[in-house]
Parts: structure tokens; C-alpha cells; sequence
């Protein structure tokens, strides 16, 4: 693969990474396998930007955010250096700066994704950083680059040792996306940095590709999203959008709609419902569950064979009461009680 500079020479890279040999490479280019986010008008994006002027501000302003978005590859470079562009970094009391601005490095070895290290933010982060990592030495390794949760991305570059090779990386045992949508728990809040999100830690566990369409404070059932994720190749869907629903009463006229919907053109395709992710409900929670398990049932009641139900108690079974950091979004524990559980469905559907 060319040097970038030798692609489009305005991507010259000025640099404080003292490393001598340091090469960098334009991510969304081959041999570099993209998954959750594809480059459209500028920026990275996990919807076409007209789906989400289609149906609100909330959907414009987080389509971009690159939560569930991964960057994977081979190379037998002794370190890996990110140089990113980052208009867009949301700061919030609730989340870390690693889970909203940073770059997680997970290497696979002996079939097993592990956790490295993470391309730390600096706090003070305005328009992007850049950073490395290094291994200590040289030898072929399998990487994934997780992006992060909460900010929008111009421009990624992954920067190796000159001499080093570049590989494509191996392909998911299940190439064909699960597909999620839902709230900002389903995007990732408020997961400490981008490789614990629930979604990330299934595809680990099942060696699956995935899709995030988590839209904090903007997934409400809308036909034009329901539209959109019908028409995408998916091996399964995940949905909870409990959260954003501004009452009992719109969720009801919303939630099995949306479920008709993705089902009129997938008639096979495993569905899985999630109600509200949490351990102890209040007695409108409890009204929001009950409409979310009619879309289960009358779907069972008229032969569907292919739908799931997981409660949003038993997403939080390990972890309990312990398992958010404000009462709503899930903090790690949180989210690594929602893998399992979704993981053991999922796992004899995949």
C-alpha cells in the first residue's frame, strides 16, 4: 500500500511522534478492513447522512460519532501510531475521555482478542490527537483499532514502522453484520473506553462483524430508521429504545410498528427484543416492559419463530444494582452483564 502522502499529497502529516522509521497510512484504504463506519462526505459516518436529515437534528448530530466503528489489520510493525482528526469530541460528567475520544488496540493471539492498550486523549483534546503504542518488538500480529464512542472522525491515519508489512486482516467467522439500534446505551454509554461497549465484547466472544446504530437521545422507532435498517444485509437485529421513548403511550404505538417493519423484509432473520437494561423497575418501567414483551408475544402467537425476548433484569443479572453509573447507562460491569446475556442467545443463532 502507497504512502499517504503519495495518495493526495494535502495529507502530508506533521508529526511529534519521534520515531524515526514512522510511516503513515490512510485507514479507510485497503489492505485495511473497515467495519461499523464507512467515509461519506468527509467524515465517518454509521448512517448515509441523508437517512439522518431524513428524520432529526438529534440523528445529524449523532450518525457521525463512530461508536461500534473498527479498523483491522496485520502487520509485523513494532508499534502502531493513530493520527486523528476529531472536529466533534463530546464531554460529558457520566463518561471517560477514553470511552468518548479514545482508540482502543486489542491484538488477537491463540483465537482470542486481548486488550493492549488504549491511544489515550489528552484531556485538554480540542480537534484530535495523535499517539502509539508499542509492543516491544517485531512479529505478525492481528489488530483491531475500536473508535471511539462519542466524537466524529475527518481523518484516520495509522502510521507503522516503514519496513513493515501490511496485511489484510482475517476475516469475522460471521461476516454478515449483527445490526443494533437503540438509545445511548446501545451507542455506548457510558463504557469506559470504546472496546467494553456490550456490542464489542459479543463480537469478541463470537467472532461476529457488527453494526451500532445506538443514537443517544435520538432513537425513537421512526418509519425512516426502520426503513433503512430493513434494507441492510444482517444476520441478526438487536433493539432496545426504551430510553428515548418519550412515554408509555409512544412506545406503544411505536415499538411493534418497527418490528413489523424490519420483519416484513427479513422474514427469517433472528430478531432479538430487549426491554429497558436494568435490575430494579419502577412501576412505569414496568408498563414500558409489558409493551415491549406484547411485540415478543404476538409475534410468537402468529408463528414467528425467529424472534427473541431478553428482560432487561436478566441484562443485568451479574451485575445487579451495580451496574450503571447514574441509575440508566450501564458502566462496565453494566455492559459486560449485557454481553453475556446477549452473547448466549446469540451464540446458538450465529
Amino acid at each position: 500500500m502507497a504512502d499517504i502522502t503519495t495518495v493526495d499529497s494535502n495529507f502530508k502529516v506533521e508529526t511529534n511522534i519521534r520515531k524515526d522509521d514512522l510511516k503513515f497510512y490512510d485507514a479507510k484504504q485497503e489492505p485495511f478492513g473497515l467495519h461499523g463506519v464507512f467515509y461519506e462526505n468527509g467524515m465517518f459516518r454509521r448512517t448515509p447522512e441523508q437517512v439522518a436529515r431524513s428524520i432529526s437534528q438529534g440523528l445529524i448530530f449523532t450518525h457521525s460519532n463512530t461508536a461500534g466503528g473498527r479498523v483491522r489489520f496485520r502487520t509485523d510493525s513494532p508499534y502502531v501510531a493513530i493520527h486523528a482528526e476529531m472536529p466533534a469530541i463530546a464531554k460529558m460528567p457520566q463518561v471517560t475521555m477514553t470511552g468518548s475520544a479514545g482508540f482502543d488496540l486489542y491484538v488477537k493471539e491463540a483465537g482470542e482478542q486481548k486488550y493492549v492498550e488504549t491511544f489515550m486523549p489528552p484531556f485538554d483534546i480540542e480537534n484530535g490527537y495523535e499517539s502509539v503504542i508499542d509492543f516491544g518488538s517485531a512479529k505478525m500480529r492481528e489488530i483491531t483499532i475500536y473508535l471511539p464512542i462519542y466524537s466524529n472522525i475527518t481523518c484516520l491515519l495509522v502510521g507503522l514502522a516503514e519496513q513493515a508489512s501490511l496485511c489484510p486482516p482475517v476475516p469475522y467467522k460471521t461476516q454478515i453484520p449483527v445490526v443494533y439500534y437503540g438509545s445511548s446505551i446501545t451507542q455506548g454509554g457510558c463504557a469506559s473506553r470504546p472496546g467494553n461497549a456490550y456490542e464489542s465484547i459479543v463480537s469478541r466472544k463470537l467472532d461476529c462483524d457488527f453494526i451500532n446504530l445506538g443514537f443517544a437521545g435520538s432513537a425513537m422507532g421512526e418509519t425512516e430508521i426502520a426503513d433503512h435498517i430493513k434494507s441492510l444485509r444482517m444476520s441478526a437485529f438487536v433493539f432496545d429504545y426504551d430510553h428515548n421513548s418519550p412515554s408509555v403511550e409512544h412506545l406503544a404505538a411505536t415499538h411493534q410498528r418497527m418490528f413489523r417493519q424490519i420483519r416484513s423484509e427479513n422474514p427469517d432473520l433472528p430478531i432479538l427484543i430487549l426491554s429497558r437494561p436494568k435490575y430494579s423497575l419502577t412501576n412505569e418501567e414496568l408498563r414500558r416492559r409489558e409493551v415491549i414483551e406484547k411485540t415478543y408475544t404476538d409475534a410468537k402467537a402468529s408463528g414467528d419463530a425467529h424472534v427473541y425476548f431478553i428482560d432487561g433484569p436478566e441484562l443485568m443479572l451479574l451485575a445487579g444494582n451495580d451496574g450503571t453509573v447514574d441509575n440508566c447507562h450501564p458502566n462496565d460491569l453494566g455492559f459486560a452483564s449485557m454481553a453475556l446475556a446477549v452473547a448466549k442467545v446469540l451464540e446458538q443463532l450465529l
